[in-house]
Formats: structure tokens, C-alpha cells, sequence
């Protein structure tokens, strides 16, 4: 068992999905020790927003490990921008090690215009959810950043928009987006460093 046995991981799902598309994922980080949570983001189409569903993840988050024990979080897609909102706005910050973000449209995506929820609406490139964002990066500032993204991606139009300046950005040549979260080198990617 790992020395990292112990450590509280979050998986948070995307738009339309639920945390059967970790499957894969949280066992491999159970087999290392870790705990993990996978919470259901309800309704998983947004339709009240996204703030809504951060406020919903920061209420399980507290259930389950208590308001201060430490974590890291592992997001797919729509849940990367769940989760950064509950720590850069709703004080999750302070008590998350580590960011993981898998094909997350930190800049929006143009496929968000498609769907009529709010929440859809909120990951539309230039949304007053995605500025608040962008003007509340700098809580970030303790906390370890990564975004894993693919070229080919057909749903985070532009692929780049899963780029983010602030962190550290890989890139895997994925052939398709839920495909992400199956693909050998970015489960063990993320397992290593997940646990180290």
C-alpha cells in the first residue's frame, strides 16, 4: 500500500454523466489507499447552474470528510468548472492540495450553445459564471493545478479552450473526449500523481 494511503480524493463527473465514468479511476486510486468520493452532481444538465451544483459538491465534500480535512479533487469536463468554483468561491481553497481538471472548458465551449440549461449557458465562452472565474484565479494560489486536455476533443470547442495559463497543461492525443477518462496514459498520469 502506498505511503499516500489515506488521502481524500474527489471525483467530480461532467455535463450529462454520472460517477459510473470514474469507475475505472477510483479503482485504481482505492488499490493505492486513497478514499475517494464521487458525488452526484443532480440534475446533471445544469439546469440550475452551475453555482448551484458547486454548492451541492461543497455540501457532500463536507459530509463526507468534515469541513477542513485536506483533499484533491480529480474533475471531468462541466465538473472542472464545478469545482473550481466551490474553491475559488465558496472557500474550498484553503483546504484543497490538488486540482485535477480531464478535458474541462476553462474558457468555455461553443457546443454549450446547443443545450438551453443554465448551466450550459454558463460554460458558453464569455459567461458572467466563466469571468467570475477568470477574476478569481488568484485563490488558487497554494493550491497544485492540472489540466489535461486533447487536440481532438469535439466537445470543448476549441480543444485549447481546455488549456489553462495557470496550470501546469498536458496534453494527450485522445481521440475522443469521454475517451479521457479510459485512456491507459492519463489514468496513470493522473494516479501518480494523485497519490504522490
Amino acid at each position: 500500500m502506498s505511503d499516500a494511503a489515506g488521502i481524500k480524493v474527489v471525483l467530480v463527473h461532467g455535463f450529462l454523466d454520472t460517477g459510473w465514468v470514474f469507475r475505472r479511476m477510483k479503482l485504481r486510486l482505492e488499490r493505492q489507499g486513497a478514499v475517494c468520493l464521487v458525488p452526484r452532481l443532480r440534475p446533471n444538465d445544469g439546469r440550475g447552474g452551475l453555482v448551484a451544483l458547486a454548492e451541492n459538491l461543497k455540501r457532500d465534500i463536507d459530509t463526507a470528510f468534515g469541513p477542513s480535512a485536506k483533499i484533491r479533487i480529480v474533475a471531468f469536463s462541466m465538473g472542472g468548472l464545478v469545482s473550481r468554483h466551490y474553491l475559488q468561491v465558496l472557500g474550498g481553497a484553503g483546504r484543497c492540495e490538488k486540482l485535477f481538471t480531464i478535458s474541462s472548458p476553462h474558457h468555455g465551449t461553443a457546443t454549450a450553445r446547443m443545450y438551453p440549461s443554465k448551466g450550459a449557458r454558463d460554460m458558453r465562452p464569455g459567461s458572467i459564471f466563466l469571468r467570475r472565474l477568470h477574476a478569481t484565479e488568484e485563490t488558487l494560489r497554494e493550491v497544485q493545478l492540472v489540466s489535461y486536455h486533447t487536440p481532438m476533443d469535439l466537445m470543448i470547442l476549441p480543444a485549447t479552450s481546455s488549456v489553462w495559463p495557470r496550470a501546469l497543461n498536458l496534453d494527450f492525443p485522445v481521440l475522443l473526449h469521454p475517451l479521457m477518462l479510459s485512456d491507459e496514459d492519463v489514468l496513470s498520469d493522473v494516479e501518480r500523481r494523485v497519490m504522490r
